[in-house]
């Protein structure tokens, strides 16, 4: 069984593994909800963790059948169900999951997605434009050869936090105008027009930003996550752990946000969630102020761990708030 198990965890190692495990606490008889599975690291570091039950959940059908050892070796403990985190309450549902004890969200683009040419997620090796996390819908280059450059301009400086977000519109909208822009090194080299090519030691590559506004907006992400977040708390049952692993600041704003208002502890005051005087009963409590950072030594051997920040919260017995309260994101055209 551990060969098995090693051979699907092999590919990916889980960001901050150990204060994950540390925050969810699992216990013999309890189930949780892997909402981002993945290669599979959290799952199966819950199920050896004690007596449980995982379900888990990604949109990405090459990841399940991936799991699929993973399932057999934990037969009876791990249920598989393609779906979006969003969609959770009914994905549990179906696999006879109620009494959910903890959920985890780590949220991005995984290792082994990038790691694949052929999804289209890197702009370090040539592939097709494509970046669809469920691979299906509108790929990258529909967005890219098909949205008008005010669009592009929009989502590129939304989502990537680009400041020359209005410049690499003109060259993508001028490189397509030439030849469509159909691999991810073609979509760099329109980039380059106004970045340059990156230079010696530079730690983050002109394109980042850019191929990220991209992948968040061909698979709505911040939408997902909000509802992923409401989703959670529905589900949870008094004393159930919600621990959310983030990479870039879009995503923690929108669990920061929802975390610190359903904890009961929004600022006076706040522009985003003005003081409405005595709110919703708290649904949450926090562990720990602010987030945790992975150590210097997790950092030094898993590079993409240097930007990771991990929130967690405890349910109370309170009702979830009403549906329309907290963060919301608008993430399309």
């Amino acid at each position: 069984m551990a060969a098995a198990v090693q051979t699907i965890a092999s590919a990916h190692v889980p960001v901050m593994l150990a204060a994950v495990l540390d925050q969810l606490a699992p216990r013999d008889g309890e189930a949780f909800i892997d909402a981002t599975f993945g290669a599979g690291g959290y799952t199966r570091a819950i199920l050896e963790a004690a007596g449980t039950r995982v379900l888990a959940i990604d949109r990405d059908p090459s990841a399940l059948r991936a799991g699929a050892a993973l399932a057999e070796a934990f037969a009876g403990r791990l249920s598989l169900r393609e779906g979006r985190f969003s969609d959770m309450e009914a994905l549990a549902r179906d696999a006879g999951f109620e009494q959910i004890d903890g959920v985890v969200l780590d949220i991005g683009v995984s290792s082994m997605q990038i790691d694949e040419p052929s999804r289209g997620f890197s702009f370090l090796r040539d592939g097709p434009l494509d970046m669809r996390m469920s691979q299906a819908g509108p790929s990258a280059a529909d967005a890219v050869n098909g949205l008008s450059q005010e669009a592009l301009a929009d989502i590129i400086f939304q989502l990537g936090e680009e400041p020359r977000a209005r410049a690499i519109a003109r060259a993508i909208v001028a490189a397509r105008a030439e030849a469509p822009i159909a691999t991810t090194l073609a979509l760099v080299k329109a980039i380059e027009r106004v970045t340059g090519r990156p230079r010696p030691g530079e730690r983050i590559h002109p394109a980042t930003r850019t191929f990220q506004a991209l992948r968040i907006h061909v698979n709505g992400e911040l939408d997902e996550l909000t509802a992923a977040l409401h989703a959670a708390e529905r589900l949870l049952r008094p004393g159930g752990r919600l621990v959310t692993v983030t990479f870039h600041s879009l995503e923690d704003r929108i669990v920061k946000q929802f975390l610190t208002a359903r904890a009961g502890k929004t600022p006076a005051g706040s522009r985003h969630l003005p003081q409405q005087g005595a709110g919703p009963e708290p649904s949450f409590t926090l562990p720990f102020r602010g987030h945790l950072a992975a150590p210097a030594e997790e950092v030094a051997v898993n590079p993409r761990a240097r930007s990771a920040k991990l929130r967690a919260a405890i349910r109370t017995g309170a009702p979830p708030f009403p549906p329309d309260a907290g963060p919301r994101q608008r993430t399309r055209h």
